[in-house]
């Protein structure tokens, strides 16, 4: 028997080739995603570490309003809110605020939350000094938490941005979190 012929050579490699170039496409998407949306401003990432605040010019001719939203992944039984669903500050101003969360369950578990800023232009001006989010949040079962956030607007917020939306997404990260509880699970 003979090999295949030389067309379906053609075929296999260019088939090979095109499966190569999508699967290194799809490899990159992320990345690439990433570097657009930073680049046009739309991402709504906000700082994943501690800003300073400086004394700073706080533009009290200017209020912007901040809005405040929470949920929780579906699966995880938590409640989890703002203490306040919104706030008129004056970019510059250091404002103090907090989140309360409660684990309904009958055990630990440890939650992370996700923030995101909306318009995603917006969110290179908000800046968290003091955040939960950049910590993962352990509670026993049935614990109640109040969680600190500290932020200031940025007086070089664009003047059309007149409301900014902070949005967190809370998540049950036990099993990744090296917790004591997913341990104990672990070993059984």
């Amino acid at each position: 028997m003979t090999g295949p012929k030389p067309s379906n050579r053609k075929l296999i490699l260019g088939l090979t080739l095109g499966s190569l170039a999508m699967f290194g496409f799809g490899f990159a998407l992320v990345p690439l995603y990433d570097v657009l949306c930073q680049q046009l401003g739309i991402n709504g990432k906000t700082n994943s570490s501690a800003a300073e605040y400086a004394d700073m010019q706080v533009d009290q001719q200017r209020t912007v309003q901040v809005e405040f939203l929470a949920q929780v992944e579906p699966s995880m039984p938590w409640t989890f809110g703002p203490k306040v669903k919104r706030l008129q500050v004056h970019p510059g101003e250091l404002v103090r605020t907090a989140f309360t969360a409660h684990n309904l369950s009958s055990r630990e578990i440890v939650g992370q939350a996700i923030p995101s800023v909306t318009p995603g232009q917006g969110a290179a001006y908000f800046n968290k000094t003091e955040c939960f989010c950049f910590n993962q949040q352990t509670l026993a079962a049935q614990q109640q938490a109040e969680l600190p956030l500290i932020f200031f607007v940025d007086p070089d917020l664009p003047e059309h941005i007149q409301t900014l939306t902070l949005s967190y997404t809370l998540y049950d990260i036990s099993a990744r979190s090296g917790s004591a509880v997913a341990k104990a699970g672990a070993a059984k």
